[in-house]
């Protein structure tokens, strides 16, 4: 089966360009020039990725992406016309995948989408892993405290597994973040750090007395979770 992509962009002539674009590497497209047909579609088609445009006729990306954020993990690229690292860091706290500012070269939106792609369906460790209250199944992707199901987006949830995956070591901005978009840029260092905060305020996990993230002063994030590993 063909990876499905939803292009949400009131440019017709991009959406053209990017369908073929995408075409020509062996994805399935649907478009939407609309929010609220892009929104239906997403219901509807359940797509493996969403290419949002910031500015949208009624309802704009943030809002659109708020709203996604609500019910699906969908992969999201925000793409941009102003590519104010404002926009970048509102988009990313929103809970997109990865911002790409326009005009943009076509090979980087393929690249873009391979390596989300790669980090969310790909490298996925089969068993799951309990520390304490928190369980982790990384094959559905869900983790849980106290059997209550965490409602996370997909960048809390990739940040959380490189972070067990890494447990007993600590692992700086630098190295989340190419971990998360694959690439290193100085201006998004404080998107991890709201990452980081989101995931300890779901994990109710005090970061003066952490159970299952501690901040190591001057140099980033270690997971320090207690396991007691209790099913394959």
């Amino acid at each position: 089966m063909k990876t499905s992509i939803l292009i949400i962009d009131d440019d017709q002539k991009l959406n053209k360009l990017v369908v073929e674009l995408l075409h020509d590497f062996g994805f399935e497209t649907e478009t939407a020039i609309h929010p609220e047909d892009g929104l239906k579609k997403l219901r509807e088609k359940s797509p493996d990725l969403i290419i949002l445009d910031v500015m949208l006729p009624g309802m704009n990306g943030f809002e659109v992406c708020k709203k996604i954020r609500q019910t699906s993990p969908v992969p999201i690229i925000m793409l941009t016309a102003r590519g104010e690292v404002t926009d970048k860091i509102v988009g990313l706290e929103l809970g997109a995948d990865d911002y790409l500012p326009k005009p943009f070269e076509p090979r980087e939106l393929i690249a873009r989408i391979h390596t989300i792609l790669r980090r969310t369906n790909g490298n996925v460790q089969t068993k799951i892993r309990q520390f304490g209250r928190l369980k982790v199944d990384f094959a559905k992707r869900e983790a849980k405290l106290e059997d209550e199901v965490l409602e996370l987006t997909t960048v809390e949830f990739a940040t959380l597994v490189f972070l067990i995956k890494n447990k007993g070591k600590v692992l700086n901005r630098d190295e989340i973040l190419e971990e998360l978009r694959g690439i290193e840029c100085e201006a998004f260092n404080r998107s991890v750090d709201i990452t980081i905060s989101r995931l300890r305020h779901k994990l109710r996990d005090d970061p003066k007395k952490p159970t299952f993230i501690k901040t190591v002063f001057g140099t980033g994030y270690l997971f320090i979770g207690g396991e007691n590993e209790i099913e394959k």
